[in-house]
């Protein structure tokens, strides 16, 4: 991955108001990241830069761990046909899956819709209790 490769992914999120100003940029080390080149679009963009510690993997942790059920659930095993085949097929894992019915360790493998209803639930009791 190159320096120009990053920065035009950031100019394009920038572009398409996926990005505010004044964000929090966390990335690794990599020398992509580390580039003049990168560091002076996000100064100039008044954007901090904040990166890993150098060994460790936990600063990163849940895009780690996300990251590797993606390649492991969707990528590894599909070809795509095109460009818009991929990013339909992105977008049906992360939205229609992995954010509504995936089991998730850090939920107690519930799925996050069954999460939250559980989390609605409690939290309807407790008014009631408060109020009772």
């Amino acid at each position: 991955m190159t320096a120009q490769l990053v920065i035009d992914v950031f100019l394009s999120a920038r572009r398409h108001g996926l990005i505010g100003k004044g964000a929090i940029i966390h990335t690794d080390q990599g020398s992509q990241y580390a580039s003049v080149d990168y560091r002076r679009l996000l100064y100039i963009g008044g954007f901090r830069q904040s990166m890993s510690r150098r060994g460790n993997c936990y600063d990163n942790a849940q895009a780690e761990s996300f990251f590797s059920r993606f390649k492991a659930e969707l990528v590894e095993n599909g070809i795509f046909e095109s460009v818009e085949q991929a990013r339909s097929e992105v977008f049906s894992y992360i939205e229609g899956y992995y954010n509504r019915i995936r089991l998730h360790s850090g939920l107690g493998y519930k799925s996050p819709m069954e999460f939250e209803k559980q989390l609605e639930i409690k939290n309807i009791r407790s008014r009631e209790s408060f109020v009772s």
